[in-house]
């Protein structure tokens, strides 16, 4: 009877904590990524700016993954049993894997689109390095939506067997939502999750930032390391590297473990339990943490930051003023009667 109490005492403990884990990358994740579109919006530059429009497709992906899946998946930690419906536990997990695909892609889309080959014309020594930012050519607006375009529908050919993957069961009573295939077609869809949707990106990403860190800050021309539109470029280049590289480290405990489950000694107890949730909530703080680094790194993103809060401030200003000239023209003609 003592062990079963602090049993439940601990699990109510853990509950709140995973609870408050989850409320806070819903609320961060919700008002950064909402902050982030909304200053691309205001911006004036989508239709001339390649990085912005790569920038807010991430953005809508976060968003999308922090508003519709979020809150459910908090609830498979903290509820007895799955209460959504077996429509809602399939299309949660598709939008889950949806967006963790379009994200990846739409970051190995920017890498490659900020490490192109230079024109034939230029020195030898260009040529085998790469050459960043420079072909006007192959880094137009309507070259960048065809690749989101090209991110989103290789996103939904790899996230669309999830649809099945999952499925509201009854067992002894209790409905979950889990997978529902046999185990070799599991075993061979997350193996295709993990190098189709983590392992080649992260190769990428990894291959031609190595070769922009090169050509960025090892170029020998020091004019131009003292110009104002190459400390940009580097301010730009590390602010996507840096939000690469965080997508890559969030994820990587979810992918170890599933590794670990299939191939390795991976035992269901309490202590796997608790490392299958700090591995979720470690993925899923990704979607929240895009914006702080915009924040932290872009000045330009900083300044619109500020933009849309001094606007909405103003227009709660102006609503005060318009409210307290309504009330003093009711007192005034209440007076006159």
């Amino acid at each position: 009877m003592n062990l079963s109490s602090a049993n439940s005492s601990s699990w109510k403990a853990e509950s709140v904590v995973i609870s408050l884990g989850f409320s806070v990358i819903f609320l961060v994740g919700t008002v950064g990524n909402s902050l982030v579109l909304a200053v691309l919006f205001r911006n004036g530059q989508m239709n001339t700016k390649t990085t912005n429009l790569f920038i807010l497709n991430l953005g809508i992906a976060d968003l999308c993954f922090i508003v519709f899946c979020v809150p459910f998946q908090a609830t498979i930690y903290t509820l007895d049993e799955w209460v959504f419906g077996p429509v809602v536990c399939k299309v949660v997990h598709f939008i889950i894997f949806l967006t963790m695909y379009a994200s990846i892609f739409t970051l190995t889309a920017v890498s490659l689109d900020r490490c192109v080959r230079p024109p034939l014309s230029k020195p030898k020594r260009y040529l085998v390095i790469c050459y960043p930012l420079r072909s006007r050519e192959m880094r137009t607006p309507k070259n960048a939506l065809t690749s989101i375009g090209l991110v989103w529908a290789l996103a939904l050919v790899f996230s669309g067997p999830y649809l099945s993957y999952y499925t509201q069961l009854d067992l002894a009573g209790t409905v979950v939502c889990i997978p529902a295939w046999e185990s070799k077609p599991r075993i061979a869809m997350d193996m295709c999750t993990f190098v189709f949707g983590y392992l080649i990106p992260v190769l990428v990403l990894g291959l031609t930032y190595a070769r922009t860190v090169r050509y960025l800050w090892t170029s020998v021309d020091p004019v131009k390391d003292m110009s104002e539109s190459r400390r940009a470029k580097r301010k730009v280049t590390k602010m996507i590297i840096i939000v690469a590289a965080l997508f890559c480290l969030c994820w990587l405990p979810h992918h170890l473990i599933i590794l670990c489950m299939w191939f390795g000694s991976f035992p269901l107890n309490h202590a796997t339990y608790v490392l299958r949730i700090l591995s979720h909530l470690v993925a899923y703080t990704n979607s929240c943490l895009n914006p702080i680094v915009y924040a932290l790194v872009s000045k330009h993103f900083r300044k619109g930051f500020r933009k849309v809060f001094s606007c909405s401030l103003r227009r709660r200003e102006v609503n005060k003023v318009h409210v307290v000239q309504a009330v003093n023209t009711v007192s005034s003609v209440e007076t006159s009667n």
